[in-house]
């Protein structure tokens, strides 16, 4: 059945579309690749965007995030809470 349709359209030469049919093959090729490629970028995007979800916010609200999870201890949260907010002490030890 396949070979039967393959010569057939073979000869018929795709309805004697000439140059027309390399043409419209070139152009869907291209339009096949660039959608591949538009597909590939957004879904590494998607991804990307996925892992960084809990970075958007206030800077206070990430200071929370990751105290949280353990990144960062309290001695070092209120140190770096009081720079956001601009109370910053001066320093460690000075005179």
């Amino acid at each position: 059945m396949i070979a039967a349709a393959l010569l057939i359209a073979d000869s018929n030469h795709m309805g004697d579309w000439g140059a027309g049919w390399w043409i419209l093959m070139a152009l869907m090729m291209v339009v096949f690749w660039g959608l591949v490629i538009v597909g590939a970028v957004w879904l590494i995007r998607t991804l990307v965007g996925e892992r960084r979800g809990h970075g958007h916010g206030s800077p206070l609200e990430v200071l929370d995030h990751r105290l949280a999870s353990g990144e960062i201890n309290p001695e070092e949260y209120r140190r770096r809470r009081s720079v956001i907010q601009g109370k910053e002490t001066g320093g460690s030890g000075g005179s």
